[in-house]
Order: structure tokens, then C-alpha cells, then sequence
């Protein structure tokens, strides 16, 4: 927990109390700052997401979703722009009006797109999408950079926006290696400097937020691997390819020689979820099927990677007699905090909130796709408490869950995050790129 009296000493990588100006803890002293989000938008920001998560789409198909928030962005004077691919959206919010003002954008991200999952909740806006939830909070997600480009475009129109903010509806975020290649592609970071994103979380209490240096989420790769061989009779495994024991021993083997070839602090590890082989208990077959997740701690070993999995794969093949096809998705790389930008969201966070409203928080085995503007432009994610404070009843409600479901007070709590940020001096701390 970042406090006033935090010791040099004690700082270690990920931790981000070392961050905080010096003055962040009497800032939210200041009465009246800009940038909050007044009750009435807070209900129009809830309504936004309880509509949202009544109607799930997918990642891709988000049709609707893009329209509605393309539709409340154009009410407020904006001119959003569809992403190339028909959904998810970039619109960017200037000083004074003026559409070709220079210098770097901040850019704020948001994931629109669902799982497919069964919402299992019993509440009002239970979705009505058969299969569909938006089980990861990206619904929460959209409403709170919606709402801070709200806010932000009012403040321009006063003449208070002291640089170029660019709000990124992101799609397809579930869907490996992820919607933020295509957003990329469609120029979403020409003229950005810097990008910000939160991610629900409901193990951190609303009202907070939790912060990490570094890697804060990891690499997930997906992984297929086809053995192939002559079969045979059971009673004579000596005379052809044994293929159920080779692969056995390549779900087992595999994740101990890849234990053995990389640095055990990279973090790097195959798990297994799918093995399928076989019809008839005297049949050895001919075919068997292997799938699974690559995961990664660090981002220079997730880059060598498929090399080593390669090898080590063709290994145990090999040793069996087994003939092998391997198919490697690449999927994400780790989600790697730069310093400035998490000191910008630490310092935009104890201004709103005090200094006790920021926690370190333990990098995750989770994959995002929010890792693939880092290796463009520096920026860090912040993990956005969703749970109700005291709430000791029962345990967090995790995400990827059908019960999955935040208190709704935490977008205002976003929202006024990234405006605190937009707002900030650049020239004061974070210099743009």
C-alpha cells in the first residue's frame, strides 16, 4: 500500500510507492478539482453499462455496441471514427475545439466485446443473449472511458484541456492475439504518446486501485500439437509407433524440459487442456491430438519461446518414434508497466482519492492484449477495484465467472482516474513521446 512514510529501502521491482510526487498526498487536499464525473452522469454511465451488459456480443461482432457508444459520443460534439474492421471506434477530444491541434495524445483504452459464457446472475440487466456475458468487466470498461471522454470534452469546450486525448473503443479483446492489432492497424496510435487502461478487478475494493512496475500481466500463447504413426495391436507395441505413451509422456516431459532451458524466474510454463486419442482399448492409434496455453512471467523469454517449445516438442517425438505437427498461436506478450505512465496513474489516483487509494498489486497469469500498444508506446494498466467496500460476506465474485458482476460506483472512480491524468501538466512529470 503506497503510503506518505514509505522507506527507499524497501522498494522492489513492481512496486510503485517510489513513484508518487513528492506533493501527490496534499493535492487531494484541493476542494472542487476538475474533472469529476457529477451525479447525473454517473446514472447515464450505469444505465450505459447495464444496457450494455444486457446484450453481450462477441468479440468482432460488437455491431451494437459500437453504434451506442458511437451515438453518445456524437451527442456530446465528438466525431468518433469506426476502426477499419466495422467495430470498435477511436475518437479524440482537443484542446479549445481546434481538430488539428498538435503534440502527443494521451489515449485511454477500452475493451467492448463479451464472453461466451451464461450469464447466471439474477439481477435486472441479466443478459439476454443466450450464451453471452460480459463476464470480464469490459462493459465497465467502455463506460468509464466513455465517461471520462464526456467529461473531457466539456472541460475543452471551456477552454480547461491542457492536451490531446484520444479515446480507444477497442474489439476483440478475448480473441487471441487480440483486438489491439487490428486497432493499431487502423491507426488508432498515429499521434499518440502515451496510453492509458484499467481492468476490473474484484479482489481490490472500490475506491482503489491497484498498481505494479513492470510486468503486470503475463504472456499466453495457445499451442496444437498433432502425433501421428502407423498404430497397431496393444499386443505388440514393439512393432510400430506407441502413440497413447508418446503422449502421455509429451504432456509431461515438454513442461519439465522447457523447466530445464529457460531462467525458472521467466515464469515460463505448457499446460495442457485437451488430450484426445484412441477408440478401442487393443487399438493403438494412429493420430493424437494435444492442446494447450503457453504462459510467460517475462517478455524476452515469451520472445524465444516458440523455439524452445519447437524443440522441445520434436524431442520427445522423437524419442518415441512419433512423427509431429506443431501448430503455436502467438497469442499476447506480457503487459509491461512503464515508469512515467504508472507514476502519472498513481499521482491521477491519490489526487481524486488520497494516498490510501492506491495498492501494489502481484502480476498476473492472465493474458491482455493491452500489451500490444506497450510495444509501440509506453503506458501501464491499473487494476480498477470493483469490490464493495467491508464486503467480507462472501468471496469476490472472479472474473470469466456467469456470477461475475462489480460494484457500479467504480466507474465513476475510473472515469475520474484518466481525467486526473488528461488533466495533469505534461510538462510537469510525464513527458510525451
Amino acid at each position: 500500500m503506497i503510503t506518505d512514510n514509505w522507506d527507499p529501502k524497501e522498494v522492489t521491482l513492481g512496486h510503485v510507492s517510489h513513484l508518487l510526487s513528492p506533493d501527490a498526498a496534499s493535492v487531494a487536499e484541493a476542494p472542487e478539482l476538475p474533472g469529476g464525473v457529477p451525479d447525473a452522469l454517473l446514472g447515464e454511465l450505469i444505465a450505459f453499462r447495464r444496457d450494455l451488459h444486457m446484450h453481450p456480443e462477441l468479440g468482432g461482432q460488437e455491431f451494437r455496441t459500437t453504434a451506442a457508444i458511437k451515438d453518445r459520443l456524437e451527442r456530446e460534439g465528438l466525431a468518433p471514427r469506426v476502426l477499419d474492421t466495422g467495430t470498435g471506434l477511436v475518437c479524440d477530444v482537443l484542446p479549445s475545439g481546434d481538430r488539428s491541434s498538435g503534440g502527443a495524445m494521451l489515449a485511454l483504452r477500452a475493451d467492448i466485446d463479451a464472453l461466451p459464457i451464461p450469464d447466471t446472475k439474477t439481477v435486472p440487466y441479466r443478459s439476454t443473449v443466450p450464451g453471452r456475458a460480459h463476464a470480464c468487466g469490459h462493459d465497465v470498461h467502455t463506460a468509464v472511458v466513455l465517461g471520462a471522454g464526456i467529461v473531457l470534452a466539456r472541460l475543452a469546450r471551456e477552454g480547461r484541456l491542457p492536451r490531446p486525448v484520444r479515446l480507444i473503443f477497442q474489439p476483440a479483446e478475448e480473441v487471441l492475439p487480440g483486438g489491439a492489432t487490428d486497432a493499431i492497424a487502423s491507426g488508432a496510435l498515429e499521434g499518440v504518446g502515451r496510453i492509458l487502461a484499467v481492468h476490473c478487478d474484484p479482489k481490490v475494493e472500490t475506491g482503489r486501485i491497484g498498481l505494479r512496475l513492470g510486468p503486470i500481466t503475463s504472456a499466453c500463447d495457445r499451442l496444437e500439437v498433432t502425433l501421428a504413426g502407423p498404430g497397431g495391436h496393444t499386443a505388440r507395441p514393439h512393432l510400430t509407433t506407441d502413440l497413447v505413451t508418446a503422449a502421455a509422456r509429451l504432456v509431461t516431459e515438454v513442461p519439465a524440459l522447457l523447466a530445464r532451458r529457460v531462467d525458472t524466474r521467466s515464469g515460463l510454463a505448457v499446460t495442457w487442456g485437451r488430450l484426445e486419442t484412441g477408440h478401442a482399448p487393443n487399438v493403438i492409434p494412429q493420430v493424437a491430438h494435444l492442446s494447450g496455453t503457453m504462459r510467460c512471467l517475462d517478455l524476452d523469454a515469451w520472445r524465444t519461446a516458440p523455439d524452445l517449445v519447437h524443440a522441445a516438442v520434436d524431442e520427445v517425438a522423437t524419442m518415441f518414434r512419433a512423427k509431429s505437427e506443431i501448430r503455436y498461436i502467438r497469442g499476447v506478450p506480457p503487459v509491461v508497466n512503464e515508469p512515467e505512465s504508472t507514476a502519472l496513474l498513481a499521482d491521477a489516483m491519490v489526487s481524486r482519492r488520497g494516498a490510501d487509494s492506491v495498492e501494489d498489486t502481484e502480476q498476473s497469469l492472465g493474458g491482455e492484449d493491452f500489451s500490444w500498444y506497450l510495444e509501440r508506446v509506453p503506458g501501464a494498466m491499473a487494476r480498477l477495484g470493483v469490490r464493495p467496500p467491508g464486503d467480507a460476506s462472501a468471496a469476490p465474485r472472479d472474473i470469466h465467472q456467469g456470477d461475475f458482476d462489480v460494484d457500479e460506483r467504480a466507474i465513476r472512480v475510473g472515469a475520474e482516474l484518466f481525467t486526473a491524468a488528461a488533466l495533469a501538466d505534461p510538462a510537469s512529470r510525464v513527458s510525451t513521446v
